[in-house]
């Protein structure tokens, strides 16, 4: 199969940091554009065509969400019953025995993705309903680990910062001029404050909501209806 531009444009973005090296505290470095391409590719191929009005993007891969499935905030069940995709998932070069890869099989849940998702297919049922408007990206595709623990990429020395944010931004730029959104909301403030950078000059409009990450205490009183209070507000549902 020919494959479409977001794929391109994923395959690219993949390469070029693939080549990125981290130091102490990164342990492992994952990159689920890689290992796990089948499912992301199957997401984007379904559900990244044509033009969509608004354009969701998150900051890098959870653990438990797109580590496991390749797709964005790739709960589990979200990602298998919701949308109707599975896939085959390899192994990162170098596994982290404390965040081993199980892929679909994997019996842990994503929380953020599960809010996220949940929301979404509350409010429009189908995946089909929501991804004909509606778009799910993130702005970093590695997954950085010290042992156990998740860092993301906003902690990483500048030094190491400088290079993969600029790969980033110039993927996220290719993602807009491809899907042409009115609106790009960050899910997070980091995500949006990425997004307003990588983007200047193109005619979209910018938001965040909250992000819905189980370490925020505005997100564990009520992730849904605060998001949902953003996007009404800011004029996007």
């Amino acid at each position: 199969m020919t494959p479409t531009p977001l794929e391109s444009a994923a395959r690219a973005l993949s390469d070029t940091i693939n080549g990125m090296r981290f130091a102490a505290p990164v342990s492992h470095v994952y990159n689920p554009l890689a290992y796990a391409w089948a499912p992301n590719a199957a997401y984007l191929r379904r559900f990244g065509q044509g033009r969509k009005k608004v354009m969701f993007v998150g900051m890098n891969p959870g653990p438990f969400g797109m580590v496991q499935t390749g797709v964005p905030f790739g709960e589990i069940a979200a990602v298998r019953d919701w949308m109707g995709i599975v896939g085959e998932v390899g192994k990162p070069a170098i596994e982290n025995p404390k965040r081993p890869v199980e892929g679909f099989a994997c019996e842990r849940s994503e929380v953020s993705g599960r809010r996220l998702w949940g929301l979404f297919a509350e409010r429009f049922g189908t995946a089909e309903a929501f991804f004909a408007e509606h778009f799910v990206a993130n702005y970093c595709p590695l997954a950085f680990f010290d042992g156990g623990r998740n860092l993301t990429p906003d902690k990483l020395p500048a030094a190491e910062q400088g290079p993969l944010l600029a790969a980033c931004d110039a993927h996220l730029r290719q993602m807009v001029e491809i899907l042409q959104p009115e609106w790009v909301i960050g899910v997070g403030a980091w995500a949006e404050v990425r997004a307003r950078e990588a983007l200047a000059g193109l005619p979209v409009q910018y938001g965040r909501v909250l992000h819905p990450s189980p370490a925020s205490p505005a997100a564990n009183r009520g992730w849904s209806e605060a998001a949902t209070r953003q996007l009404l507000a800011l004029g996007v549902w």
